[in-house]
């Protein structure tokens, strides 16, 4: 399965949602649309990864560079995910614990809200 991309903004968040395969060959889709989000000034930043299948070492590594830059602008990055395969390889690659990853939008949209509040 190849990988689809779709992007938006949604309360000032920039949000990107795939669908797929995560690997060397469909990775710059999903760069491009994370850069564009931070080139635009979105630094709070949602990757939907819901209906993602699989990710490789090149995904993950897209991953942990998004964050590190949303970091450098002042902002932040979550994660949705609820796949258990997918749930599991960011619990052993340590990224679980670098990034936050939540079960819902809504979860991850609530997270930053509470993270202004306190």
């Amino acid at each position: 399965m190849r990988l689809a991309v779709t992007s938006d903004v949604e309360h000032g968040v920039g949000v990107v949602v795939a669908s797929g395969e995560v690997d060397l060959a469909t990775a710059p889709s999903l760069r491009q649309a994370i850069s564009d989000h931070l080139a635009a000034g979105q630094t709070l930043l949602l990757l939907d990864m819901t209906d993602v299948t699989f990710i490789d070492s090149t995904g993950l590594g897209i991953l942990v560079g998004a964050a590190k830059k949303a970091r450098g602008l002042g902002g932040s990055m979550r994660l949705v995910c609820d796949n258990p395969r997918i749930l599991r390889l960011l619990t052993i690659t340590g990224l679980a614990r670098a990034l936050p990853v939540h079960p819902t939008r809504a979860e991850a949209v609530l997270d930053w809200r509470d993270e202004a509040v306190g």
